[in-house]
């Protein structure tokens, strides 16, 4: 089966074939050239003004519906770019190749790829509405980013008077059903320690591996409020334990990204040699007292202790107990819930990372809040311990990236749920995502804006198990054409 026969006969076809063209145009995170240019090209050929800025955005301006001149104008939001991930053994090139379109029991996926409906299926929606004469619109602006994916980078470099629309309808979310009325905003911090060396210490030692593993580890937004444990504290913890061997420590890393929860960590350290078997005795007792206090949360946490090189240099006790207090100070996970969302964090850090280089120990955390102030204020309050430990403190100039703090009573929300009740015969779930989203940076730079991210059925993003619901498309649409028909009819 071809591409296009994935596509045949699915409804609206108006819609699919949309999407089917934006597959076939290759459009990697940082690497939207060709699907920019088929953008500008499906503008131009349609007479459609649209704007450029330098980042490569886009903002094309799409005339009322006759009669529906002076109706607010509607911004549909989508970005351009699509994670590029393929299953092992894979020839697919992602800078060359289309996307390869099959069905799979009510679902349209790719072969042996990611498929790209984060977010094409809402840029097609968008192109969609231009094209199809039975949508009823007011003034519209199709705004499409670039690089979202790598960290909301096109959304973030938009110049102020760019849009200009009251209503943001932003079309990057994957429950149909489920209507998303804000997100959290983000900043990174990090502690710089220089490190103070100690001398290697006389007698009989032997060098060993510290590590803890078998963590679920997660995202930092979506997962901090399930208690998981974080490896880098239960590491520091280990080792506050175990210093009364002595222990000396020569190195000590753990995490993976700012934005995930760290999920192994490890120290080199030395131990003298006659408290080997003690050592080994207090990491086996300490590994059930890690595994009684998150038991039902981690399955397997281990901590291990393995035969290690003798290191050149170790931190002086000192600077150890330094490293050690700081990561045992430096708060981690929920730091306030919504008062206005059931379940949602507003607030939360994360211990994410930390590493030794020849000179330095570097820790980095990062916060996340729906609330500006709020996200701020933890901000500072991580980098407070950081800057009491002596540590040479770093964050993002520009503060991060703004959240999107829910308002329950917006008017696009309260128009949302009407036009869902009538189509559906239900109510919408209104929630909100303790994750970044461009509606939080879009709101910053265009306070105007009334918003909501929607969408339909979504699975496996970011992944070659990628797929969306078919049925749910055309759900999906109906409700984008209602709504817009409504819309049109504010005067």
């Amino acid at each position: 089966m071809s591409s296009r026969d994935a596509i045949s006969g699915l409804r609206p076809a108006i819609f699919w074939d949309r999407f089917f063209e934006i597959t076939q145009v290759p459009r990697p995170s940082g690497k939207e050239e060709k699907i920019t240019a088929f953008l500008e090209d499906f503008f131009r050929s349609r007479q459609i003004p649209y704007d450029k800025d330098s980042a490569g955005n886009l903002v094309a301006r799409v005339p009322a519906s006759p009669g529906c001149e002076a109706a607010p104008v509607a911004v549909l939001q989508a970005h351009s770019d699509m994670v590029c991930v393929k299953i092992e053994g894979s020839a697919h090139q992602f800078e060359t190749d289309p996307i390869q379109l099959q069905q799979d029991n009510g679902w349209l996926t790719a072969t042996g790829t990611t498929l790209g409906a984060d977010n094409g299926i809402g840029l097609a929606a968008a192109l969609a509405v231009i094209v199809d004469e039975e949508v009823i619109h007011g003034p519209l602006e199709i705004l499409v980013t670039v690089d979202e994916e790598r960290g909301l980078n096109g959304a973030k470099q938009l110049p102020s008077g760019l849009v200009r629309g009251n209503y943001l309808l932003n079309m990057d979310s994957e429950e149909h059903g489920a209507f998303y009325i804000g997100c959290a905003g983000g900043v990174d911090s990090q502690g710089t320690f220089a490190i103070e060396k100690g001398s290697l210490p006389a007698g009989d030692f032997k060098s060993f591996s510290l590590k803890i593993d078998g963590l679920r580890g997660g995202h930092s937004g979506a997962d901090i409020h399930l208690g998981r444990a974080n490896a880098i504290k239960l590491l520091a913890r280990a080792l506050h334990e175990l210093r009364e061997l002595p222990l000396h420590i020569a190195q000590i890393k753990g995490g993976e990204a700012r934005n995930v929860l760290a999920p192994k960590a490890q120290a080199l350290v030395l131990i003298p040699a006659e408290s080997e078997a003690k050592a080994i005795a207090r990491v086996a007792e300490i590994a059930k007292v890690f595994n009684s206090e998150y038991q039902g949360i981690e399955e397997n946490i281990t901590l291990s202790l393995s035969a290690a090189d003798l290191p050149t240099s170790l931190f002086s006790d000192a600077f150890a107990t330094k490293i050690l207090r700081v990561l045992l100070a430096l708060p981690h996970g929920v730091v306030q819930m919504s008062a206005d969302v059931e379940g949602l964090v507003e607030t939360s850090t994360n211990l994410a990372t930390v590493e030794t280089t020849d000179t330095a120990v570097v820790i980095g955390s990062s916060q996340r809040s729906s609330v500006e102030s709020a996200k701020q204020y933890i901000a500072e309050s991580v980098r407070a311990v950081m800057h009491l430990a002596g540590a040479q403190v770093h964050g993002p100039a520009d503060g991060g990236y703004p959240g999107w703090k829910p308002d329950i009573h917006s008017h696009l929300l309260q128009v949302f749920k009407e036009q869902y009740h009538t189509l559906f015969q239900s109510a919408p779930e209104i929630k909100a995502i303790h994750a970044g989203l461009e509606c939080g940076i879009l709101k910053h730079k265009y306070p105007q804006l009334d918003a909501i991210s929607f969408g339909p059925n979504i699975t496996g993003a970011h992944s070659p198990q990628e797929r969306v619901e078919i049925a749910s498309i055309q759900h999906f649409y109906d409700l984008l054409k209602s709504v817009l028909a409504r819309l049109a009819k504010e005067q």
